[in-house]
């Protein structure tokens, strides 16, 4: 993330804009039940927030100085991994939800996004649940992405392709500046 992206995702108002505006909206009565993974924490907003609300958490960091961050500021019931969320490192029906929050947009390329929700299909629970949310792309959310990775995610493709990863019970809602959506690997 460039600097002024890191200055919006780390700043007091992110995290309560987080907290209180899209949590809610989200997660609102999901079940993530005990074991839940997070994809893409970066600067860990949003794990701060999670592990308050979930038995265990695991976060899966692409970047090592992100990750190392977070292993030294949280608290040691989260687990922090490095790796790529397109290749994960986890064996199959690990987790009883996976959760992402403004990072699919990071992801290089369309078909490294559909890994990544073919390996959150895998490592999902039979009857587990995907749920999170992704910017849109306008013109302020392009020029925060300035120099940075920005592949935004088409919020009317989004369910055919979370359909071809495996999972099911998909819904996408599309905000004006956000998409959410959840969906649930088959029992």
């Amino acid at each position: 993330m460039n600097l002024l992206h890191n200055r919006i995702c780390g700043s007091a108002r992110w995290a309560e804009y987080m907290r209180t505006d899209l949590f809610p909206v989200v997660l609102g009565d999901v079940d993530l039940g005990d074991d839940v993974l997070e994809l893409g924490p970066g600067l860990g907003v949003t794990t701060r927030e999670l592990a308050g609300r979930v038995p265990h958490l695991t976060a899966l960091e692409v970047d090592e100085t992100y990750a190392e961050r977070l292993r030294r500021e949280l608290e040691p019931g989260v687990t922090i991994v490095h790796g790529d969320a397109s290749a994960m490192p986890f064996p199959d029906a690990s987790f009883t939800a996976v959760a992402c929050f403004t990072m699919l947009h990071h992801v290089s390329t369309p078909e490294l996004q559909d890994r990544l929700f073919a390996e959150t299909c895998r490592v999902l629970r039979p009857g587990g649940v995907f749920v999170g949310s992704d910017g849109r792309a306008g013109l302020l959310f392009r020029l925060i992405h300035l120099g940075d990775t920005l592949v935004p995610v088409d919020p009317g493709t989004l369910a055919s392709r979370l359909e071809a990863a495996g999972l099911a019970d998909v819904r996408v809602t599309p905000k004006p500046k956000r998409v959410h959506f959840t969906a649930r690997r088959p029992a």
